[in-house]
């Protein structure tokens, strides 16, 4: 009995190590490479969905068979015997775990639905508009600039924005908010924590939700730099400030401020180079493949007949 339970650790275990080896990895790439943002915050995405599939444990048994490479890793193996051991500890403990988080993330996207529709049942029609296909709306209940909807997302303002910003700070705020908007930036905070509910437990996916918002941000910003409106979007964050109603996507200068305002603050857009971004997603592309080879190549070993 125990055997056959420890199949499924050992599948888990081995996903575990190398998703937290090519975790690593992306950490090293996005802290040394020169690059830009926006190709770091796609490293961390795809890191994030490599943690979320295992692909060990969906390999196909018929494709298995030809893997006469395929070797099992001993220590993962014998560490999947022990906790197997204790099958319905180890499962009770998770259970739990799982079901506080989805409670947790249950309350968040009910305040979000409970705000937004405050929002909407305060909305002055006649100021609402569209920028590129994404809707604009204006609203007293809002407190500053926010991205609501997952699949059909639109930018939410707070009724006198307009008249607090310029029209060119204005726009600044909107174009952070409207790359927010295009890139479904809600969509991935969510699959991210979907993934906290099942993998509670790995502190890499925790560290992993710093990241995607450190480098969500300021791909944003990056996006606003080259635009060359940089300095705008800095006094817009002055006035916006309000730093005791921090929230998700919003254009406040309560996240990574620092790290943010100095870039923001270039006389001139920032000159990342394409080379630079370009080997960045090449390396981090070629060790993810290489993670996932290693774990087919683990994993597939329990399908192969000796």
């Amino acid at each position: 009995m125990h055997e056959y339970l420890a199949r499924p650790f050992y599948y888990a275990g081995v996903h575990f190590y190398y998703a937290s080896l090519v975790w690593c990895a992306a950490w090293i790439l996005t802290s040394t490479v020169r690059g830009s943002a926006t190709a770091k915050y796609w490293v961390w995405v795809a890191t994030l969905l490599n943690f979320s599939l295992p692909l060990g444990a969906v390999l196909d048994k018929s494709l298995a068979r030809h893997l006469l490479w395929a070797s099992p890793l001993g220590v993962i193996g014998e560490a999947g015997l022990r906790i197997a051991g204790n099958a319905t500890l180890v499962g009770t403990v998770w259970l739990l775990g799982a079901m506080l988080m989805a409670a947790r993330l249950y309350l968040r996207v009910r305040a979000d639905r409970r705000d937004a529709q405050a929002g909407q049942s305060t909305i002055h029609s006649k100021r609402g508009f569209f920028i590129d296909g994404i809707p604009v709306r204006f609203a007293p209940s809002w407190n500053s600039p926010v991205v609501d909807g997952v699949l059909h997302p639109e930018i939410c303002l707070p009724e006198g924005i307009d008249r607090l910003l310029t029209k060119s700070e204005l726009n600044a705020v909107l174009h952070h908010e409207l790359t927010h908007a295009r890139r479904r930036d809600n969509l991935i905070w969510l699959i991210h924590e979907i993934a906290l509910c099942l993998l509670w437990f790995h502190p890499l996916v925790w560290a992993t939700g710093s990241r995607l918002a450190f480098y969500r941000e300021l791909s944003c910003d990056e996006a606003v730099i080259h635009s060359g409106h940089g300095r705008k979007l800095v006094s817009a964050l002055a006035k916006l400030a309000n730093p005791e109603q921090p929230a998700l996507l919003r254009a406040t200068v309560t996240s990574f401020m620092s790290q943010r305002l100095a870039r923001l603050a270039e006389a001139r857009p920032l000159r990342t180079s394409r080379l630079a971004s370009a080997l960045l997603t090449i390396a981090f592309s070629a060790l993810l493949a290489a993670g996932a080879f290693a774990t087919v190549s683990h994993t597939a070993c329990c399908f192969v007949k000796k």
